[in-house]
């Protein structure tokens, strides 16, 4: 759930946290994941990349759409590989404090779509460049506006 969807005033773009922003339920997968698995997960959901974690949730990895078409071109079978096998270990995260200002920053300095969300190293959440449009535009709506002249 994202907290933006749920705005019932005006924000300060500039205010705007990654907390604010963000998923907190998010579909992860474990390192024994078969790469098959991971596949499904991405076409059923529209997914461009599942988060690999731990039992503790600890994040250790990415699999993202990339890393499966790689595995693919290398003749490996999805079938029989796992997300350890072909996961991006050294992921690019944030906290949930991050104002949303320097998020979109690093999204551009490290051309990233999305980025997990790590208390310490434990996971709490995703958050995507469409996530901080779409809170842009519900922090800064015109029916938070007073309306001038009584109308409505």
């Amino acid at each position: 759930m994202r907290l933006a969807q749920y705005f019932e005033r005006a924000y300060d773009p500039k205010t705007l946290t990654v907390r604010q922003i963000m998923e907190g339920v998010v579909c992860t997968v474990s390192p024994e994941t078969r790469g098959i698995a991971i596949a499904e997960i991405m076409a059923e959901r529209n997914f461009g990349v599942v988060p690999v974690v731990e039992r503790d949730s600890t994040l250790v990895g990415l699999v993202s759409e990339f890393d499966l078409l790689r595995a693919i071109d290398e003749g490996k079978d999805l079938r029989q590989i796992m997300a350890e096998d072909m996961m991006t270990r050294h992921v690019v995260t944030v906290t949930e404090d991050v104002l949303v200002q320097d998020f979109i920053k690093l999204l551009q300095q490290q051309h990233l779509i999305r980025t997990p969300v790590v208390k310490g190293n434990t996971l709490v959440g995703i958050v995507t460049r469409r996530d901080a449009v779409f809170a842009y535009v519900k922090a800064t709506a015109p029916y938070w506006k007073p309306r001038k002249g009584g109308d409505r």
